[in-house]
């Protein structure tokens, strides 16, 4: 079955009934530390906690191994697709 994060459908799908949230699983995560979890919508196959305590993505590579991308950065970078994609329909939401 497909799951979607809070977060995903917020940018992406509002009002689409989403399955967790990045926030709330990244809150009980200790430092180091990873779960396993996929967001059909944005791709990521882990939620992870660096040693600093910053919030991690982990996106499958080409091969077998993992990248990992700062949340805030990602989240900042979909908005900023969202923003340019609404601009381009004239859409005059504001975000």
């Amino acid at each position: 079955m497909a799951e979607f994060s809070k977060q995903y459908c917020e940018v992406w799908d509002n009002g689409f009934p989403y399955d967790f949230d990045i926030e709330k699983v990244a809150k009980n995560l200790e430092k180091g530390n990873y779960y396993p979890i996929i967001c059909e919508g944005f791709g990521f196959h882990a939620i992870g906690k660096d040693d600093n305590g910053n919030t991690l993505l982990g996106f499958k590579d080409n091969e077998d191994g993992v990248i990992w991308q700062d949340y805030n950065n990602f989240m900042a970078s979909q908005y900023k697709l969202l923003k340019d994609d609404l601009e381009k329909q004239n859409d005059d939401r504001v975000f």
